[in-house]
């Protein structure tokens, strides 16, 4: 595409509606994750199909069913899915949909995209699955943007442990066990928390996150 046919594609971009593909691994409902992502004025796809996924504006990873079952769906397209993300395809991952972007999890069989280094492992807390409300410490970075720390809401009995450290940009605490509660890599995001079910804070981090998406 020459000049001329590069200025009209992203003036058309700039056009239309954001679209924004939630992908859908078979196993839950994923209205409240919709709801939450329509409300930031953007064309939201239900996508069971990981290569059509692809073609939206943003991708979103939603944190509902088990590893071993999503891996499974994606696996012939974790590669091209991979390549997609670190040549710069926006994407967050929420709850599981953050795990599937490392490599491997104890919570069942496959591998992740392997977007990101590192494992999952079950919490060693005595008290499993950490349910309920719990704080987020924050860093600086645009998916946190006018952001405090702030308590968000959690269902999880897995936590990520990154190979690389630095990609941890928010941390959380439950029994004494603290563990990412963000990571990023580039244009990749994920939060260990649900977004959709953090009431106005994580309306903002869905904000954040699409604004980021579109720069």
């Amino acid at each position: 595409m020459g000049n001329d046919g590069e200025i009209l594609e992203r003036t058309r971009r700039r056009d239309r509606p954001m679209k924004v593909s939630i992908f859908d691994y078979g196993t839950g409902n994923l209205h409240s994750l919709e709801k939450a992502v329509e409300r930031a004025g953007v064309e939201v796809v239900i996508e069971s199909d990981p290569s059509g996924a692809l073609r939206s504006d943003a991708l979103i990873l939603p944190g509902v069913g088990a590893f071993g079952a999503a891996a499974s769906r994606l696996a012939s397209h974790a590669p091209s899915i991979r390549a997609a993300l670190a040549s710069g395809h926006p994407c967050l991952g929420i709850c599981l949909g953050m795990q599937l972007l490392f490599e491997t999890s104890e919570e069942g069989e496959g591998a992740g995209i392997a977007a990101l280094r590192g494992r999952v492992r079950k919490l060693h807390s005595r008290r499993v699955p950490h349910m309920g409300w719990n704080d987020v410490e924050t860093s600086d970075d645009p998916v946190f943007r006018g952001m405090q720390p702030f308590l968000a809401y959690y269902a999880n009995s897995y936590i990520a442990e990154p190979a690389d450290e630095s990609n941890v940009i928010a941390w959380t605490e439950y029994d004494n066990e603290r563990f990412p509660a963000a990571v990023r890599r580039d244009r990749t995001w994920g939060v260990q928390f649900h977004p959709e079910k953090s009431e106005q804070a994580g309306l903002q981090v869905i904000n954040n996150f699409l604004e980021a998406a579109r720069k």
